[in-house]
């Protein structure tokens, strides 16, 4: 169906590994708030987890619970085995190709290109996604664009990879860039490849790796889309950790890379969020007459988040890691004390299950700015 609205409402939805569960969550929520046939997105922006999830509602643009529906499915029968490969030779074998590197003092030709190997997410997407639908939602008016964003290795710039209607223009800005692109699983498997824990994707002479490693402005892409207004729903809470009242241990590698991965994918957008608001502020000030001259425009955000620390969630469900896969985080440090890291690759259906059910309550919860947001 067609949407009707008279503006670009977009959804963007950041990173998170098995966090991005909970945005299925939030979608069923918005689904139950809104027809449930019409897109209520023309535009659909994703990074790292997010751009599987954009992909997939994209793709089913032309009727909007479906894709929720498919996405609530896929993430409910999800297991790590689906994503990464958990049998124990695997892991140990790259383990050691990273040990053999260190203690070769670099002798060795071949680097490691990763922890996990990725190929049966590789696989699993293959089969399940059919993105040569979105060249029909686009056709048809249910779509006017969508992006997913990766990171260059070799170029330090971050690749908004976009397949939108025709007035949509590339840009280049400092270290980012929107480039036309046919959206395959080559680049979702980019967005979606967390730094050292997944092996980068190589897209034309270039190795790409998560796309918020490099994203300094996270809603640019729906905004050169034409986005009017955006919702962003995110995967960490905003409570700041209590400050401690002791000395505390020196912090491990498993544990740094969870900060890592935490800074990765909200503070980057959280400070984009704060500029655009604090832009609306100054456009205010300004005249309508010279408000068009600068060819800037208002435009409303809303984002959702999660009430509870995800961490805690993880807690509970950490015995589902398969065996190979704890030895790996115990190994890196990043089992118990901050479970930052687990919680990024916990792809089991009770833990995701739970991070939905919690998406869709906190989705209920914003009824009313959800409903304001998309009648606006």
């Amino acid at each position: 169906m067609q949407n009707t609205s008279s503006t670009n409402a977009a959804l963007i939805l950041p990173g998170g590994g098995a966090r991005g569960a909970y945005q299925v969550g939030v979608l069923k929520a918005i689904n139950e708030l809104t027809s449930k046939r019409s897109n209520p997105f023309p535009v659909i922006c994703g990074t790292s987890a997010g751009a599987i999830n954009a992909a997939v509602l994209a793709s089913h643009a032309h009727e909007f619970s479906i894709g929720v529906e498919r996405l609530d499915h896929f993430w409910r029968s999800m297991y790590c085995a689906r994503v990464y490969r958990t049998d124990a030779w695997t892991v140990l074998k790259s383990g050691m190709r990273f040990a053999a590197t260190l203690l070769s003092g670099g002798l060795i030709r071949t680097n490691p290109k990763a922890f996990l190997d990725n190929t049966p997410l590789r696989f699993f997407m293959q089969g399940a996604l059919n993105l040569e639908v979105i060249k029909t939602a686009l056709d048809t008016g249910s779509l006017r664009g969508v992006a997913v964003t990766a990171s260059g290795y070799t170029s330090a710039s971050a690749v908004s990879y976009y397949q939108a209607v025709d007035e949509v223009k590339s840009w280049a800005r400092t270290r980012r860039k929107g480039q036309p692109a046919r959206l395959n699983v080559q680049h979702l498997l980019a967005s979606a490849a967390l730094p050292i824990l997944f092996p980068a994707e190589r897209i034309g002479n270039e190795y790409f790796g998560d796309g918020g490693m490099r994203m300094v402005a996270p809603l640019s892409p729906a905004i050169h889309l034409g986005a009017d207004k955006i919702l962003v729903v995110g995967t960490r809470d905003e409570k700041p950790d209590a400050a401690p009242q002791s000395p505390t241990q020196y912090p491990s590698a498993g544990e740094i890379g969870g900060y890592l991965m935490d800074t990765i994918f909200m503070d980057t957008l959280n400070a984009d969020l704060a500029r655009m608001r604090r832009i609306n502020k100054t456009l205010a000030l300004v005249p309508e007459e010279k408000r068009q001259q600068t060819g800037m425009k208002h435009i409303e955000s809303l984002v959702i988040k999660p009430s509870r620390d995800l961490r805690h969630v993880t807690r509970a469900h950490v015995h589902e890691i398969p065996r190979s896969v704890q030895i790996l985080l115990r190994t890196l440090g990043g089992w118990g004390r901050d479970w930052r890291m687990a919680s990024y690759l916990l792809f089991e259906s009770a833990y995701c299950g739970e991070l939905i059910d919690l998406g869709y309550a906190d989705g209920m919860r914003a009824e009313a700015d959800i409903v304001r947001f998309l009648q606006s």
